[in-house]
C-alpha cells in the first residue's frame, strides 16, 4: 500500500516576468528572490490571489496571474499563517535563503488558474 502524505494548496498571484521564469523552471520551483524581495509570499485562499493578480498586478504589469500548487503540509508546519488584512488575507511568509528547500517540497507541477489583462 502507498501512502500520500499530505499536501496543502497554496496560490501565488504573480506578474509576468516571474511567470515565465516559472515557465523556465518547468512549472515546478518558484525562481530565486531578487535582492530587494527578501520573502516570497504564497498566499492561502484564491479570492485573495485573485484580488492581488486582478487589481495590483495588471495595474503595475500589465497583466496577472494566479497560480495553484501544492506543498508538503509537514512542512509547512514551520511558517505559521500571517493574516495580512481581513479575516481572508492569509499568507505565508517564506524567508528568501529557505525557498530552495520550500521548492523541494511542491508536490507536483505549478498550476496556473487565472489571467487577467
Amino acid at each position: 500500500m502507498t501512502s500520500r502524505r499530505a499536501t496543502t494548496t497554496l496560490w501565488r498571484p504573480t506578474g509576468p516576468v516571474e511567470l515565465e521564469l516559472l515557465r523556465r523552471l518547468d512549472w515546478r520551483a518558484w525562481p530565486p528572490r531578487l535582492p530587494e524581495q527578501p520573502i516570497f509570499y504564497p498566499v492561502l485562499n484564491e479570492d485573495y490571489a485573485v484580488r492581488i493578480a486582478r487589481d495590483w498586478n495588471v495595474r503595475h504589469d500589465g497583466a496577472g496571474f494566479v497560480t495553484r500548487f501544492e506543498v508538503d503540509a509537514e512542512f509547512l508546519r514551520r511558517y505559521p499563517v500571517r493574516q495580512a488584512g481581513g479575516s481572508t488575507i492569509l499568507e505565508l511568509w517564506v524567508p528568501a535563503e529557505e525557498l530552495d528547500e520550500f521548492n523541494a517540497h511542491i508536490v507536483g507541477r505549478i498550476q496556473l488558474v487565472h489571467e487577467f489583462r
